[in-house]
């Protein structure tokens, strides 16, 4: 049976699934797939551990304990959705209606279950959920110089005499894509990997530029200056299809390689080198991560990548151009699945989702956020200023209400928890942000327990809210059909009944598919090297580098909080800041004498005297760690994930989360946070107990924990026969 990856990854895997006697069994890739090629990661071939994992929540769960604590009990379906309505009603009648508020993101990314609950919300008059976490400030770059989030497509790299993957790890995040660098390689391609750490992508390339963290865009303006200054630019392109290039060509001159070598951590002969070889041909292929965007200069970073083909003439070849997704090129009708027109004529507040904890906690917020309701995301875990996030979850006042598959620190909190089904057990249609194919996934067995999907909780809201518009009437397959119906002529022909028979439908767009070749969708109609949308914002015009608030060019402050994104050597900190290894191993050593060490169940704290909160210093085998990312505040993460604000008030309070790493016979630490340990045997003490405490059941638990983190796992059971 064929199924569809339903994460947020490019790739959009179409999957080839076994079911035995009701039970997923296997999960592999569908060889026939013209993208994907039967490639698949490791997450999702072990797919159905997570379906039919002793975690997975299989009714209706009610809250009994404190905020926190997960302390749960089953209840019926009539009585959560009775609860839930009886308690938005009364909060509606006190606080009205935008005192409830909707989160959800990413869990889901078929078009059904991802905009499962906007109808409901819209037609409630909720607080609206501004979804920034991840993508904006990306997009927002790129629709500037190009209109639209799109780009030629990955599969025309494969003829091309130089492929760029600039800021993307594509062995681990799209790995579908490195099947058509190799094949591009076995044809002749030239391979360069530009990213600030030596990751496998990089390992494979023929060159690896590693630039310092969020200098891309300087980097990008010194080859388009070498591109100009040596005349390797393609004027019949750059006359018909762009807009500013005179502007641009002097704005270029303050770029030399020379001038942008130490901000980026290269040699200006590299920096030529690279222009050259870009230059030298239309036949490049730019393939960009988001990675990039996440610093304060991102969307500048993104907005002059999309410069270079257009120079160079490469968005007009069929083996050229540059992808940085593709998600604008799907003409589906988001409005029929999302239902925008159900909301008051006057459009309810907007509340950021990376500014969750502070919409949670903030007294001045009118009306305050009293009802909160979770699917598809875990915000506990993943929006930023956790400890903020925790503060107002745990508020008594806020009624909150969690549509899961799985226990999650989320559902710590939630004063009800509601089964989930997983993409195996519900029907969605998908499209990709890395390629061009929608698909169709129909369930392959029967929703674990009493699990619902996330568009049938909102057909049973909506009635009890006293929402009778026929929209929550409708099926999944209706929904699809008016998605499916939006006459754009990128999906003219592509049916729910052509889904149904040919699983994954390419898009009407043509091969080569070159959606910049004369012009681009902007206001000029043109690649726009000049942006009077920027101006008009008061922002530059011209692609522009500016230095991150605490990157390099900051001195004081990149001693200070030393900028990381994974385990850190003593080398990674010198070449990041700037000073010689001398310098650096010194910083360290006077940081890690103002700390101050405490011993909780085995486990080393660092207290910050700056901010008396709890830190923790790995010390691992193998070179000097600085774990996670700033220097000065060491994060020291619970085992599930969550900061600790100061030390807790009883010895045993952090053992009651699980997850220990045990390294040559110490505790260490959460599993999470040292996944670039590959050589130590690691002891595993298991969050839940197992259900057999017998040998076959520990080795099998401990083969699972193995084939995750790719090392060795002993596991470890308690005194008194349930595995810890």
């Amino acid at each position: 049976m064929l199924s569809v990856c339903p994460h947020d990854c490019p790739s959009c895997c179409s999957l080839v699934v076994t079911v035995t006697d009701g039970r997923l069994t296997s999960v592999t890739g569908n060889p026939d797939h013209p993208f994907t090629r039967g490639v698949i990661c490791g997450k999702v071939r072990e797919y159905a551990e997570r379906v039919h994992s002793p975690l997975r929540v299989l009714t209706p769960l009610r809250r009994v304990g404190p905020k926190g604590r997960g302390e749960l009990v089953p209840i019926s379906w009539d009585e959560a959705i009775a609860t839930i309505a009886e308690r938005w009603r009364a909060i509606i009648a006190t606080d009205g209606a935008e005192a409830i508020l909707p989160f959800s993101y990413a869990g889901s990314m078929g078009q059904v279950q991802y905009h499962a609950g906007h109808p409901l919300f819209h037609a409630l008059g909720a607080s609206r959920l501004d979804r920034s976490i991840c993508v904006s400030t990306a997009y927002a770059g790129w629709r500037v110089t190009v209109g639209a989030v799109t780009g030629n497509d990955s599969e025309q790299m494969v003829g091309a005499d130089l492929v760029v993957l600039w800021g993307v790890n594509a062995s681990y995040s799209t790995i579908n894509v490195m099947t058509l660098v190799k094949q591009a390689r076995a044809r002749g391609a030239h391979v360069i990997a530009i990213d600030p750490y030596r990751t496998p992508t990089a390992q494979q390339a023929d060159e690896h530029l590693m630039v310092r963290p969020g200098t891309d865009a300087a980097l990008a303006l010194a080859v388009m200056h070498v591109v100009v200054a040596e005349g390797r630019v393609d004027r019949g392109y750059v006359e018909r299809a762009t807009l500013g290039f005179d502007r641009l060509a002097e704005h270029l001159r303050a770029y030399s390689p020379a001038a942008v070598a130490p901000i980026v951590g290269l040699d200006a002969d590299t920096i030529v080198r690279f222009a050259r070889r870009y230059g030298a041909t239309p036949r490049t292929f730019i393939r960009i991560g988001i990675g990039l965007s996440r610093h304060d200069n991102g969307a500048m970073t993104c907005r002059t990548l999309a410069c270079l083909p257009a120079l160079t003439g490469a968005y007009a070849h069929p083996a050229g151009g540059a992808l940085l997704a593709s998600s604008s090129a799907f003409g589906l009708s988001n409005a029929a699945v999302e239902r925008p027109d159900l909301m008051p004529t006057a459009a309810p507040r907007l509340i950021n989702m990376i500014q969750l904890g502070r919409a949670l906690t903030d007294p001045d917020l009118a009306p305050p956020v009293k009802a909160l309701y979770v699917y598809n995301a875990n915000p506990a875990s993943i929006v930023p200023n956790q400890e903020l996030v925790l503060r107002g979850l745990a508020r008594e006042d806020l009624f909150t209400v969690v549509h899961e598959q799985h226990l999650t620190d989320t559902t710590d909190y939630a004063d009800l928890v509601l089964p989930a089904t997983t993409s195996m057990e519900h029907t969605d249609c998908y499209k990709s942000y890395g390629h061009f194919y929608v698909q169709l996934a129909r369930p392959v067995i029967a929703p674990e327990g009493e699990a619902r999907s996330n568009w049938a909780v909102t057909r049973l809201l909506a009635p009890a809210m006293g929402l009778r518009d026929p929209h929550f009437s409708k099926s999944e397959d209706d929904l699809i059909r008016e998605a499916l119906a939006s006459g754009d002529p990128s999906i003219e022909g592509i049916t729910l009944e052509r889904l149904e028979a040919e699983h994954s439908v390419r898009l009407r767009i043509g091969r080569p598919y070159l959606p910049f070749a004369d012009g681009a969708p902007t206001p000029s109609g043109k690649v726009e090297f000049l942006s009077e949308t920027m101006a008009q914002a008061g922002l530059p015009a011209l692609p522009t580098y500016t230095p991150l608030v605490e990157g390099p060019e900051h001195a004081e402050l990149t001693r200070r909080y030393f900028v990381s994104h994974g385990p850190a050597t003593l080398r990674d900190y010198s070449w990041w800041s700037g000073l010689t290894m001398r310098e650096a191993r010194a910083g360290v050593d006077m940081l890690n004498k103002t700390l101050v060490e405490e011993r909780i169940d085995g486990l080393t704290y660092w207290l910050a005297p700056s901010r008396a909160a709890v830190r923790r210093r790995a010390a691992l085998p193998g070179p000097a760690y600085l774990l996670p990312n700033y220097d000065e505040y060491l994060i020291a993460y619970r085992d599930r994930g969550s900061v600790l604000d100061s030390p807790p008030a009883t010895r045993g309070a952090v053992d009651e989360y699980a997850h220990h790493l045990v390294v040559d016979g110490k505790v260490r630490g959460s599993w999470k946070r040292t996944l670039a340990l590959k050589t130590a045997t690691v002891e595993v003490r298991p969050f839940r107990p197992l259900e057999k405490n017998d040998a076959s059941a520990l080795a099998a638990e401990a083969a699972r924990y193995s084939r995750f983190l790719n090392m060795p796992v002993t596991l470890i059971a308690r005194p008194g026969g349930a595995a810890r």
